[in-house]
């Protein structure tokens, strides 16, 4: 029945018996049989036939639907037996955000290696568009980093954990400990760190989303950040979980909010849904248990 579903799906997509044959690789005769058995095989109509053309059905829009699903399962699934089987060939490429505490990140790849010691791990770090792109142009298997865009279809999208924002200024400065604006400290820099070709990305980000209106400053660490708070060249924006990096005989930390809201950053695995392979979600989920 799998190869009757997929001559189903051709004929729907090309709206054509003659081009799906083509597409096919068989004759027009041949898939028009297979389509009356198909049906014969159902007891229902999935096409209702009028001349050379046709409609599909309601019942045949559901079949056209769940078909594509379960087609695609079963490819997941043949992929994931083959890699199997060639365990000992087995790679997973990892890519992970440079900006976040990696302790969790670093637990599970120790545990998927004991787990798995034929498997060969190969981790990177970067920004979050270096990532994302990485991810599309499949040069890695799976993403841990933060949610700057709309979940989407296209990726497995597994929510590990949040973090609200705070603001690192500098310890000597006379600002409340009280939840602050980023438009409070319009007279004070925004340190941000990222290479500089990331610059206006970041930049970006950071007005639309985080409020800053201030002047940007760049600094390529996170040292490099606190020498510039240290010397009150400005504030770094982190969150609740990272703050931990910084000096704390340097900053002091403070709650960042937005129209009285709390800023809060979302962290994700993310994988292509046609990449769902075995040691991607084994990945995952002892990933996501560390959270």
């Amino acid at each position: 029945m799998f190869q009757q579903m997929q001559y189903f799906i051709t004929i729907v997509n090309e709206h054509s018996f003659t081009r799906a044959a083509e597409a096919c690789h068989i004759s027009q005769s041949a898939i028009s049989q297979q389509m009356k058995e198909l049906e014969a095989r159902l007891g229902v109509k999935l096409l209702a036939r009028q001349g050379r053309s046709f409609e599909v059905t309601e019942a045949g829009r559901y079949f056209y639907t769940h078909s594509q699903m379960i087609l695609k399962d079963v490819a997941q699934l043949v992929d994931a037996t083959v890699q199997l089987a060639h365990a000992d060939a087995a790679e997973l490429r990892i890519g992970y955000l440079r900006s976040f505490g990696t302790d969790e990140l670093r637990q599970t790849v120790a545990e998927f290696v004991a787990k798995f010691p034929q498997v060969k791990v190969r981790i990177s770090s970067g920004t979050h568009e270096e990532l994302y792109e990485w991810l599309r142009t499949d040069q890695i298997d799976l993403n841990f980093a933060d949610q700057r865009r709309a979940l989407s279809n296209e990726f497995q999208n597994e929510f590990l954990t949040a973090s609200d924002y705070v603001v690192a200024v500098n310890r000597g400065l006379p600002v409340d400990t009280k939840p602050i604006e980023t438009g409070d400290l319009a007279d004070l820099p925004c340190i941000v760190v990222a290479e500089p070709q990331q610059l206006a990305t970041e930049t970006a980000y950071y007005r639309d989303i985080l409020g800053v209106q201030s002047e940007v400053n760049l600094a390529t660490n996170t040292d490099e950040a606190q020498m510039m708070i240290a010397s009150n060249q400005g504030y770094l924006i982190t969150d609740r979980r990272t703050q931990s990096l910084l000096d704390q005989t340097i900053v002091k930390t403070i709650s960042l909010v937005r129209g009285g809201r709390k800023l809060r950053q979302n962290y994700y695995a993310y994988w292509k849904a046609d990449n769902s392979g075995y040691y991607v979600e084994s990945f995952a989920e002892l990933l996501k248990a560390k959270f």
